[in-house]
């Protein structure tokens, strides 16, 4: 069995890895030992701002920072990061600022909170925005790794992580993950099954159910959901001819709309998109709530074998 960690995890370490950069600074907006940035706060309480239930003033304050040669990185749980969307958009995207900004307690896996705090449609939110980078890992090594590389991109990004633990998959292959390039985690012809965050364990378990039925299925982990791996796609849709997208996010605007959008511009293909259906969540456990909103690996499988049949 694999080990099992939560992302946000590798949210916190993340901040701490950077924090020799003295041009790092973090910011909270009350809820820093949830998204764990707290862990950063109490090694360096003077380069950490807490505003407070006060997420719309916390981007303003990020922005500024930025735009004086500061490298902010600002969390709160991915619910809240969309009441600052306007700032986000305007003093944030417009300009181009290198802000980070991680939602954490993202989707229905959050479980227990309840719909009003299962965000289900951040990633197609931020990912409307010229200029930022929009990312949804799938583990706490892969959401360090692509954290760390944020202070190297120079233009604002929004990553979500999760509050509950999934199986790590990048123990000792940190030099694979690199932002905007999907990772192929299993090869297969018949179908490809594209997935994100807490999604990519459970299209691994269902790629395992399918070559039991005879399906050899790809696996990839796009956790770059904005810029798309787009070559990527292309080349899964020539090799495979139908693809599966699952995400714990509406399959509005979410990866599924990325790849729709790709696929039906430049290479139509089969697709049949795995998320949650134009509906609220409801509160219980996190895999409750995958088997309620139809999302967890069974599911994943009885979409690969429609996508694989309509070839």
């Amino acid at each position: 069995m694999s080990r099992m960690a939560a992302t946000r995890d590798g949210y916190g370490q993340a901040l701490l890895d950077l924090a020799d950069n003295e041009k790092v600074v973090v910011l909270e907006a009350d809820l820093g030992k949830s998204t764990k940035s707290l862990h950063f706060r109490k090694a360096h309480p003077e380069r950490t701002i807490s505003c407070g239930i006060g997420e719309q003033n916390m981007l303003l304050a990020a922005a500024g920072l930025a735009s004086s040669g500061y490298i902010p990185f600002a969390s709160t749980f991915a619910i809240f990061t969309e009441r600052a969307f306007e700032q986000m958009r305007n003093g944030v995207a417009r300009p181009n600022l290198a802000v980070h900004l991680c939602g954490s307690h993202g989707g229905t896996h959050t479980g227990t909170d309840g719909s009003s705090a299962q965000s289900i449609e951040d990633l197609a939110i931020f990912r409307t925005l010229p200029n930022v980078i929009v990312m949804h890992p799938c583990d706490d090594v892969s959401t360090r790794v692509l954290t760390n590389q944020l202070v190297d991109t120079n233009q604002p990004s929004y990553t979500r992580t999760a509050r509950n633990k999934t199986p790590v998959l990048y123990d000792g292959r940190e030099d694979e993950i690199q932002i905007g390039k999907g990772i192929i985690l299993k090869e297969g012809n018949d179908v490809a099954i594209i997935a994100c965050g807490v999604m990519v364990s459970e299209a691994l378990k269902a790629a395992d159910e399918l070559s039991n039925n005879g399906i050899q299925a790809s696996v990839v982990d796009m956790h770059t959901i904005k810029p798309l791996d787009t070559k990527l796609i292309h080349s899964l849709a020539e090799t495979c001819g139908a693809i599966v997208t699952a995400e714990d996010h509406s399959i509005i605007g979410g990866l599924g709309g990325a790849v729709a959008e790709y696929l039906s511009s430049n290479i139509p293909t089969p697709l049949e998109r795995v998320g949650v259906k134009d509906r609220f969540g409801e509160s219980g456990q996190a895999d409750e709530m995958l088997d309620l909103m139809e999302i967890s690996s069974p599911y994943i499988t009885r979409a690969a074998i429609r996508a694989n049949n309509r070839k």
